[in-house]
C-alpha cells in the first residue's frame, strides 16, 4: 500500500496559510531545497484540492524556464484533484476525484507506486486527517511565529504521532517527519 504524505511549510505556531511570505523569511537554504527535492522525487502521486490544483496548473503546467525540477516532476507524476466541480483538468496525467474522498483516496493508496504527496490545500488536509487517511507528516518548520492564520491541525481529533526524523538546516528550518499511529 502506498503512503499518503502531507508535506507542508509550517510556522512554529502551526500556521500553514501562506500569508505575509513568512516561509520566505528564512532565506535561501540549499540544504532545505535539496531535502524538498528528495522528498518530491520519492513520490509519484500528487493530491490537491481544486483551488490549489488550478493555481499550480496555471503556473507550473506550461512553464518552460524552470530549473528547479518542479515543472518536470509535476508534469510527469499522477495528479489527483479532489473536486466536485472540475470537469476538465486540462493537465496531462490528472484524475479528478469526485466520489467520496475516503473511497477515492483508499483506492489510489491501494494502487502500486510510491508516495502520494498532498501539499497546500488546507481544507483537503483537514479532511484527510479527519478521515484517518494520512500515513506521514513531513513538516518544514520555519523559525517564525505567525500569530494567526489557518493551522494544519485546526479542529482535528487528537492523534498520537511517532517522530521518525528531525533535521536542522542552517537557515533554522527544521524538517520533522511523523508517522501516524
Amino acid at each position: 500500500m502506498r503512503d499518503l504524505v502531507i508535506t507542508q511549510n509550517i510556522t512554529v505556531d502551526g500556521v500553514v496559510e501562506a500569508t505575509d511570505d513568512w516561509f520566505g523569511r528564512a532565506g535561501g537554504d540549499p540544504e532545505v531545497d535539496a531535502a524538498l527535492a528528495a522528498q518530491r522525487d520519492a513520490s509519484d502521486g500528487f493530491l490537491v484540492g481544486r483551488e490549489t490544483f488550478v493555481g499550480m496548473r496555471d503556473y507550473w503546467g506550461s512553464k518552460t524556464d524552470d530549473t528547479t525540477g518542479v515543472t518536470a516532476h509535476l508534469n510527469s507524476v499522477a495528479k489527483y484533484v479532489a473536486s466536485q466541480t472540475l470537469d476538465d483538468p486540462r493537465w496531462h496525467n490528472t484524475e479528478v476525484l469526485s466520489g467520496p474522498l475516503a473511497d477515492d483516496v483508499t483506492q489510489i493508496k491501494n494502487r502500486p507506486g510510491g508516495d502520494i504527496v498532498c501539499t497546500g490545500s488546507i481544507g483537503l488536509c483537514h479532511a484527510l486527517i479527519s478521515a484517518g487517511l494520512v500515513d506521514e507528516f513531513r513538516l518544514f518548520v520555519h523559525p517564525f511565529a505567525r500569530g494567526s492564520g489557518r493551522r494544519l491541525f485546526d479542529a482535528t481529533a487528537p492523534a498520537r504521532l511517532t517522530l521518525v526524523e528531525s533535521t536542522r538546516f542552517p537557515s533554522g528550518v527544521m524538517l520533522v517527519r511523523y508517522r501516524t499511529a
